[in-house]
């Protein structure tokens, strides 16, 4: 879809009462090859109704990913390996301290509408992140959550320093959505100098965290407001600890 940054706040509840969403938190660094074998697996159960709907809460070993649109110009050191991926968007970093949501919904309960799917991500993110006093938002042109940093210089051209906090790629087969959302908590910062994060090379563009932010927060209090946030959105939660998904959910 256009990076256009939405204009209203948005839910993607369900049509009708059905299982909650499984939420499931594994504890360690998942191998990212790993992680999208057992995603794509568990889409597929979710659109043959096998299983329920599903987000899944990891870390990963440092990696750098290249979606659909990335450009190889934009790998600028490879000092961690390189994963070719289906999801949408150019190159991301991935490693300890990020939370990754990976997020296996159902939109034809829902609504199938990629774009009010990725407008729904964005709010969940923005609403988190003001539970862990984090002013955020969208810009146009631009996937992803983004803070102003009026600490930093403004670009040549005057524009004010603003940094990405959170990433966005998505993937939607079938109606079905995998992939999802990255958080930066307390990652190691310069291990994005490796790339040009999602396609963009701008001074005054950077990348943050909640630790560069100033906003001491565990990975638990992270999760507990990304928890809170997505309920108000996308709907029911289990209650349940359910396992991680595995590569042989079909």
């Amino acid at each position: 879809m256009t990076a256009t940054a939405c204009k209203t706040a948005h839910s993607l509840l369900p049509h009708s009462p059905g299982a909650p969403v499984e939420w499931v938190i594994s504890p360690g660094l998942t191998p990212y090859g790993d992680a999208v074998a057992a995603m794509e697996a568990r889409a597929e159960a979710i659109r043959a109704r096998h299983a329920p709907e599903l987000v899944w809460l990891v870390e990963h070993p440092p990696i750098y990913t290249a979606g659909t649109s990335a450009k190889a110009s934009d790998l600028v050191d490879a000092r961690f390996p390189v994963h070719k991926t289906g999801r949408g968007g150019q190159y991301t970093y991935h490693g300890p301290g990020q939370r990754v949501a990976y997020v296996m919904l159902d939109l034809n309960a829902r609504r199938p509408d990629v774009r009010a799917f990725v407008c729904t991500l964005e709010d969940w993110l923005i609403g988190a992140l003001g539970a862990l006093g984090v002013d955020s938002g969208t810009r146009e042109g631009r996937v992803g959550v983004w803070v102003s940093r009026p600490d930093k210089p403004n670009g040549f051209d005057g524009a004010p320093a603003e940094d990405k906090i959170a990433a966005i790629g998505v993937r939607v087969r079938r109606w079905v959505t995998f992939h999802g959302i990255s958080l930066n908590v307390d990652p190691d910062l310069t291990h994005f100098s490796g790339i040009v994060p999602c396609g963009i090379a701008r001074a005054h563009l950077g990348v943050t965290s909640l630790a560069d932010l100033g906003k001491a927060a565990a990975m638990a209090q992270a999760d507990e407001a990304l928890r809170q946030a997505f309920a108000a959105r996308f709907g029911p939660i289990s209650a349940s600890c359910p396992s991680a998904p595995t590569a042989r959910e079909r």
